[in-house]
């Protein structure tokens, strides 16, 4: 799983520009990702990414998810590269180009500029981080949490009372559960800045998992089954009904078969 972060200082922006990053955040991390992917990987990588706009505390914290398969297809030899289980790409060296591409595009922007007193202020290291997640499955059910509730489920708050409300939420580094208070209207004002502009799609798929690479994916998926009997499909062992003997309890065995008109 990588996670693409935008910066504390870009926050702002995002809160009068939603739509315009947002956009921005997918077309550079995506063509990150396939530019890295072409040169370390010697062929067309797939990956899906899933936009989230808040934290625990539910502030505004732009950042992209993607689950991104070991491996890339090349399409010359029509074969499968697999990669290392233990390494993707240097993350470094894709938070130096992440950062770059996003400054280069909101100064070529119509409609966006950076800040004047964040531009001497704005961090030179920013944040991508890589991480093994096995097959996927662990990276997929923290995703999918996000992706089927809302910013704050109703079990997270915890009263509504005397125009204040209160929630919990767990703190990332010492895994305690701790609780907010903020007065109602500044409450709906934290939740409602999470709202997706309209048309927005938080969950896009690149590579040989978008909709129109059916060919590519469906070659990769021969290409496994003639792989190595570890890679295909266990077969599925069929029960043999057993009848014990009602005397001896011993397994008896079908013999004969007669039909009785």
């Amino acid at each position: 799983m990588v996670t693409f972060t935008l910066p504390f200082e870009l926050r702002g922006l995002v809160k009068h520009n939603a739509k315009a990053l947002y956009q921005m955040m997918f077309q550079v991390s995506s063509s990150a990702m396939k530019d890295f992917g072409q040169r370390n990987k010697k062929g067309e990588i797939g990956f899906t990414s899933v936009l989230h706009t808040h934290n625990r505390q539910r502030e505004i914290h732009p950042h992209i998810h993607m689950i991104v398969p070991c491996g890339a297809f090349d399409k010359i030899n029509n074969t499968w590269r697999t990669g290392s289980p233990e390494y993707l790409f240097h993350q470094q060296a894709l938070a130096r180009v992440w950062r770059a591409r996003i400054l280069e595009a909101i100064t070529q922007h119509d409609s966006l500029s950076l800040p004047h007193y964040h531009r001497h202020k704005m961090p030179t290291q920013w944040v991508v981080h890589c991480k093994k997640v096995g097959y996927g499955l662990p990276a997929l059910k923290y995703l999918s949490r996000y992706l089927y509730r809302g910013v704050i489920s109703d079990k997270d708050i915890i009263s509504t009372s005397n125009g204040q409300v209160i929630f919990k939420y767990q703190d990332s580094e010492t895994k305690t559960t701790k609780y907010r208070n903020l007065p109602t209207l500044k409450f709906l004002l934290l939740i409602l800045q999470h709202v997706l502009p309209k048309g927005l799609q938080r969950v896009r798929d690149y590579g040989f998992l978008r909709g129109n690479a059916k060919a590519t994916l469906f070659k990769i998926m021969i290409i496994f089954c003639r792989s190595p009997n570890w890679l295909a499909p266990k077969k599925i062992q069929k029960r043999i009904a057993i009848r014990p003997c009602p005397c001896c309890q011993q397994n008896m065995s079908c013999v004969r078969v007669t039909l009785t008109i």
